[in-house]
């Protein structure tokens, strides 16, 4: 992030905004960006041959592929069929785009994990990939002109912290499960009053930061009744939280209203950024990873996307 504020500079001089203040309120060090010219089916692919190649099964076997990337090489045709001919799956594997902001990947597993447990297919794939170089790069241009405000630096600053990233998963229906992890379930609440809190285009993201944090958080505590409901959960019974990672304030209080203690999650958001619907995939991969996912774990997956929506899913690892 150092390198982003060098650049901004002269606006945060002319505006009198202390660049560290601004830094630190959001938690935000690094980012990643792909070197230039790659594309966004390029790196999806090379995750999910990655994934597939751990899972054990052959490309034969992958019944559906869902992409659910916010970033995209065209319009059309959808990025998983792109992927879809990079892994050679065969003319019967299903492929679809899956398109819910950073909540996509979530709702991808839930729609997969319902089509295996119907016995459409046995194994699939879900893969997300996101660039967040073009839409950094001209949020710069735009906001060094001399008539950019202190509203619009704040209204801008949320794609300063976009990161880059590409994951994937395959999940398999419990007869051919060589790991017994277990998707247990999932809830989804949404509230679209407040859809127009967040926009984003290939090259420009509009946050109203403040309403959105309080509502996306005031529907994260309704999720989370529906989620004691359907799961029975209880704060201590949760052994890692794993949560779409936007940033420092964002995370503190979702944990502070929702009463969870916050030492029981896995932090990504100071060195990914907020890599959109790759964030809470990537975190659970970092986690394991990292010695903090074990056998027998209950883990909760929980994100708010702009829209809004809520979801949370329970793993039993």
């Amino acid at each position: 992030m150092e390198d982003t504020f060098e650049q901004l500079e002269p606006l945060l001089e002319r505006l009198r905004i202390p660049s560290s203040g601004v830094q630190a309120a959001s938690g935000v060090e690094e980012r990643r960006f792909w070197p230039r010219g790659t594309t966004i089916a390029e790196v999806a692919a090379q995750a999910a041959a990655k994934a597939l190649q751990a899972s054990g099964l052959e490309a034969s076997d992958i019944g559906c592929l869902i992409s659910t990337s916010v970033c995209k090489d065209y319009i059309e045709p959808s990025m998983a069929s792109l992927v879809h001919g990079r892994l050679g799956l065969p003319p019967k594997s299903l492929n679809f785009d899956i398109g819910n902001a950073c909540l996509a990947f979530l709702n991808g597993m839930s729609v997969l994990a319902d089509m295996i447990e119907q016995g459409r297919f046995k194994a699939a794939l879900i893969v997300d990939a996101e660039s967040a170089r073009d839409v950094i790069e001209q949020t710069i241009s735009r906001l060094l002109s001399t008539e950019t405000s202190v509203d619009d630096f704040r209204d801008n600053f949320a794609a300063l912290t976009l990161g880059s990233g590409a994951v994937a998963a395959v999940l398999t229906h419990a007869s051919i499960s060589k790991t017994g992890h277990r998707v247990t379930g999932h809830v989804a609440l949404a509230d679209t009053r407040h859809s127009d809190l967040c926009l984003g285009q290939p090259t420009e993201m509009i946050v109203h930061a403040r309403p959105l944090m309080q509502a996306g958080v005031d529907l994260a505590k309704r999720t989370w009744t529906e989620a004691e409901t359907e799961f029975g959960w209880r704060p201590d019974d949760i052994d890692l939280f794993v949560c779409h990672q936007v940033g420092k304030r964002h995370h503190e209080f979702l944990f502070e209203s929702l009463g969870l203690d916050a030492n029981r999650a896995y932090i990504t958001y100071p060195f990914l950024g907020n890599v959109g619907p790759a964030s809470v995939p990537l975190t659970l991969a970092l986690a394991l990873e990292r010695g903090r996912l074990n056998s027998g774990n209950k883990v909760a997956l929980m994100g708010i996307g702009s829209g809004l929506n809520c979801s949370m899913m329970e793993i039993m690892w």
